[in-house]
């Protein structure tokens, strides 16, 4: 039916439109749905990379700190920065200890916080994360409380420990529990 002026009547404007924001409203919750899923799975990789990172980080410093004697005796000589792990040149031949210089997976660069050794505050035993990230994880494999990024501590292991047995520990993200019994 037509309107005076050769348009739609009265009753029929405005039902297009209607129907159009009923369409908009029923597609847009899925895709708010598929966004907040992604966006989750994303900070589940962030996790995952931080998790792997730090462990290499922390495995370089206890290579590095056990380099120059094999005896329990000796204590350790910490890396004085992060160029030691990639570089090592104390000995004759220089070792390489971490095979590149990782970048926070929060931050997107290699601003990782050493912690300085109780005994020598020039040297460093441990990293962690600048980031003040909450987590999704609440725990540590351990069961140490973790909240923050910035909370997840990647320290050399003692000379001895259980993660000293060839294969633990070594495995690529995701894999490390699969290897576990």
């Amino acid at each position: 039916m037509r309107g005076p002026w050769g348009g739609p009547a009265a009753g029929a404007r405005g039902f297009s439109y209607l129907g159009l924001l009923f369409f908009v409203a029923i597609t847009a919750a899925p895709l708010a749905a598929a966004g907040q899923a992604w966006g989750m799975a994303g900070e589940r990789e962030r996790q995952r990379e931080l998790e792997f990172r730090g462990n290499e980080i922390g495995r370089a410093i206890t290579t590095y700190s056990r380099a120059l004697s094999a005896d329990p005796t000796v204590p350790p000589q910490f890396p004085t920065s992060f160029d030691d792990l990639l570089n090592d040149r104390r000995g004759i031949k220089t070792r390489h200890h971490l095979r590149r210089a990782y970048l926070d997976p929060f931050t997107g660069k290699p601003d990782w916080v050493l912690v300085p050794e109780p005994t020598n505050p020039k040297r460093f035993n441990a990293v962690h994360s600048s980031a003040a990230q909450v987590l999704l994880r609440e725990s540590k494999d351990d069961g140490t409380a973790i909240r923050l990024a910035s909370d997840w501590v990647f320290a050399a292991r003692p000379i001895g420990s259980s993660e000293d047995a060839p294969g633990n520990g070594s495995a690529a993200p995701g894999a490390a529990s699969a290897a576990r019994p």
